[in-house]
C-alpha cells in the first residue's frame, strides 16, 4: 500500500515537471518568434519580410498554447 501511494506521488509529481518545463519552452518559442517577425518586419528587403509572414505558422499554434496555459494558472488561481 505504502509503495502504491509512493510511487503515484512520484509519478504526478514528474508529470507536473515536465508539464511545467513545456509549457516554459513554448513561452520562450513564442517570445523569441514573436521577436524575430518584428526584427524581420522592420527590414526593406522582400525575402526578409517572406519570412516574416512565414513564421506566424509557428506563432499562431503558440499564441493558443499561451492563452491554454494562461486559462489553465487563472483556473487555478480562481479555485
Amino acid at each position: 500500500m505504502v509503495s502504491t501511494v509512493t510511487s503515484t506521488t512520484v509519478t504526478t509529481v514528474t508529470l507536473f515537471g515536465i508539464s511545467a518545463l513545456l509549457g516554459l519552452a513554448a513561452v520562450l518559442m513564442l517570445i523569441s518568434y514573436l521577436v524575430a517577425k518584428e526584427l524581420l518586419d522592420a527590414t526593406s528587403h522582400q525575402r526578409l519580410r517572406l519570412i516574416s509572414r512565414r513564421l506566424n505558422v509557428a506563432v499562431l499554434p503558440l499564441l493558443l498554447v499561451f492563452a491554454t496555459i494562461v486559462a489553465g494558472r487563472l483556473a487555478d488561481v480562481l479555485s
